[in-house]
């Protein structure tokens, strides 16, 4: 209990195979029943980005040239991935977008696209 309201974990799916859909619904579940409400789209657009931050920074020291500052140790690649994908989630739920249904159109249009373009790519070989 926290004050008068009750705390309860939202409803979450209890296997490893979540699906878009499930994760929209589940996140959507939390901010009805802990987060109070959506922060705007604003709001949440640049809380993307400083999540994309933050995961850029983890990743730029971990594989990249700069070395971690004492600040930055406790990190998590996968906190980030996980914080990233909660945003923008929000923002899917927020702006109505299905993102089962822009995945599989977004895949699609990439393949359609670069059928060849890769495979044709001497810097990929």
């Amino acid at each position: 209990m926290e004050g008068d309201r009750e705390v309860r974990e939202p409803n979450q799916v209890e296997r490893s195979d979540l699906t878009l859909r499930e994760a929209q619904a589940s996140v959507d579940d939390w901010i009805k029943t802990v987060g109070v409400r959506y922060f705007s789209e604003l709001t949440n657009l640049a809380q993307l980005v400083e999540e994309v931050g933050e995961l850029a920074r983890i990743i730029s020291r971990t594989y990249g040239d700069q070395s971690f500052k004492d600040s930055d140790k406790n990190s998590s690649l996968k906190d980030e991935m996980a914080d990233v994908l909660f945003v923008l989630i929000c923002l899917a739920n927020q702006t109505g977008v299905d993102l089962t249904a822009a995945f599989d159109d977004n895949l699609r249009k990439k393949t359609r696209r670069d059928s060849d373009r890769h495979r044709n790519n001497p810097k990929l070989r």
